[in-house]
């Protein structure tokens, strides 16, 4: 498993991502580039953007780097 993912064509290390756009973006300006692509928050204010397939390839890195969403049976807790 890498702790990289490729979004526009750049590695970017998974632990830098803050928050993954669910919904396409839309700001209805002329001149804008992005319509259409989800935007990958990374720290310090930086963000990449992603197509559909970029981004669910995105958020399936980040959830086998960090073990999944849970086992299944609601249980979140740790078991000791």
């Amino acid at each position: 498993m890498s702790i990289f993912c490729v979004v526009d064509d750049k590695h970017i290390p998974l632990y830098r991502i803050l928050w993954v756009a669910a919904t396409p973006h839309f700001c209805g300006h002329e001149d804008c580039t992005q319509e259409g692509n989800y935007e990958v928050r990374l720290e310090q204010g930086e963000s990449v953007w992603a197509n559909r397939e970029e981004r669910d390839a995105v958020l399936e890195a980040l959830e086998q780097w960090q073990g999944g969403v849970g086992d299944g049976d609601g249980n979140w807790e740790e078991e000791e």
